[in-house]
């Protein structure tokens, strides 16, 4: 049966209860704060010297802090997939990153978007910002459970133009509900923040679920002047990134103060996290971003590729100014919202675990063990151990660490712990089974 379809009763029995319940709580808002390419300790409360971001802080000053958090891939598309849907991108048939050109497909229509259990169960929902889960009319916010949509479908834009650059032709990417809108000169950020602000304040007696997935810090690196000239003096391409890093959170911060003018703060769920570790390509100077003393960056799935800022702030229920150092990944937020919002809903199906326990009660992490494919390369985290796969045309190099005892995954053990072995490479068969899906390599 498909699966939108076997949720009618539940949708039903839902409403009904919403009904019922309406004159004893009101439900809390939601809010997701994504960021794109920001490095795993690129906020100062996760470790960063020289940055400064005070609105990040903030909401860790106001939840909880996550300090093994990961992205369920490297890259863009597969991440959004996972954290839209609560399962592994390899199972919802999203591989790689969706294409940035209008006609082509990407995430199935038929997945259940966490967009769609909100907005089925009474909120109005909005997607502000950075898409990139497909360009068709049955792939675009519109079809995957927004109310209203405004933003980029493609991987990037261009800030002031909104044209998408990359090998040609150069195309325009700015929508706003399924209509190509046209806002030249004005900064997409800024533009996000305006529209986020209308949609908080028109919404603001009923609950609603903000998904303000932004592009920074992404490449290109067109930070506010002000912070440019703020961090003149860090060494290149560090100063350019962390423009951009504050200049989103000030952007984040403008949200929130919206949100806490219309008294809306306590009973508002606010999620912030990254969508993969920092980038080292060529558009953003070959660096900038950071993950300490952690292995890897994007499209690795080494720690630093994986492993994001995170953090949830809920201050009518969740602890406050609290760090949790369980295990917990981006398709975890699916569940983790249907819980904390109350909806009946069946999360048979979710690859991701509920994190209230976790959260709130200080329980160990929910799961067993995660994996994760990026093209050839593939990982298993089961405890404190960690196996890293890359598959090539003579076979697999296959290593092994102990995150405990060596978070850098400098010293590999693939020879001498072969118990340990060959239990994650079992889990890794058994995850292969349970997906199905032919990995193509990562630049296909």
């Amino acid at each position: 049966m498909n699966r939108k379809l076997s949720n009618i009763l539940l949708i039903a029995a839902s409403i009904v209860t919403q009904s019922l319940e309406a004159k004893k709580e009101i439900k809390p808002n939601v809010v997701i704060f994504l960021t794109d390419d920001q490095g795993s300790i690129d906020v100062n409360r996760f470790g960063a010297k020289d940055l400064l971001t005070p609105n990040m802080d903030k909401l860790c000053e106001t939840g909880v802090q996550l300090t093994q958090f990961y992205a369920n891939s490297s890259i863009s598309s597969p991440s959004r997939a996972a954290l839209m849907t609560g399962r592994y991108p390899q199972r919802v048939g999203m591989l790689k990153l969706a294409s940035s050109e209008k006609g082509i497909a990407g995430m199935p229509g038929n997945e259940i978007t966490m967009a769609e259990v909100l907005r089925d169960n009474g909120y109005e929902t909005a997607l502000i910002g950075k898409w990139h889960l497909g360009y068709t009319s049955e792939t675009m916010p519109q079809a995957q459970g927004f109310n209203y949509s405004f933003g980029h479908m493609g991987g990037c834009i261009d800030n002031y133009s909104h044209f998408f650059y990359w090998n040609g032709p150069n195309r325009h990417d700015l929508w706003r509900n399924g209509e190509e809108v046209y806002n030249e000169g004005k900064n997409f950020s800024d533009l996000m923040v305006k529209e986020a602000i209308r949609f908080i304040g028109q919404n603001k007696k009923k609950p609603f679920f903000l998904y303000f997935s932004t592009n920074y810090p992404h490449y290109p690196l067109q930070g506010d002047q002000k912070w440019r000239m703020y961090y003149k003096n860090l060494p290149h391409p560090r100063d350019k990134y962390a423009a951009m890093v504050s200049t989103i959170d000030e952007k984040i911060g403008m949200v929130i103060n919206k949100i806490e003018k219309e008294g809306l703060r306590k009973n508002t769920i606010i999620i912030f996290m990254s969508d993969n570790g920092h980038s080292t390509e060529e558009r953003t100077f070959f660096g900038g971003g950071s993950a300490g003393e952690l292995r890897g960056e994007k499209f690795s799935t080494y720690e630093g590729g994986i492993r994001v800022p995170a953090i949830i702030s809920f201050p009518a229920l969740l602890p406050q100014n609290t760090v949790c150092n369980e295990i917990g990944m981006g398709a975890d937020w699916m569940p983790t919202i249907i819980d904390l919002c109350k909806i009946n809903w069946d999360k048979s199906d979710f690859d991701g675990k509920s994190l209230v326990s976790m959260i709130k009660d200080k329980k160990s992490t929910p799961h067993d063990v995660i994996h994760w494919q990026v093209g050839l390369l593939w990982a298993v985290r089961k405890g404190d151990y960690k196996m890293v796969g890359k598959e090539n045309k003579n076979g697999e190099i296959i290593e092994l660490y102990n995150l405990n005892e060596d978070k850098r995954e400098s010293r590999d053990l693939a020879t001498t712990h072969r118990t340990i072995y060959n239990d994650l490479l079992k889990e890794r068969e058994l995850y292969i089974k349970s997906v199905s899906r032919k990995q193509p390599p990562l630049n296909e």
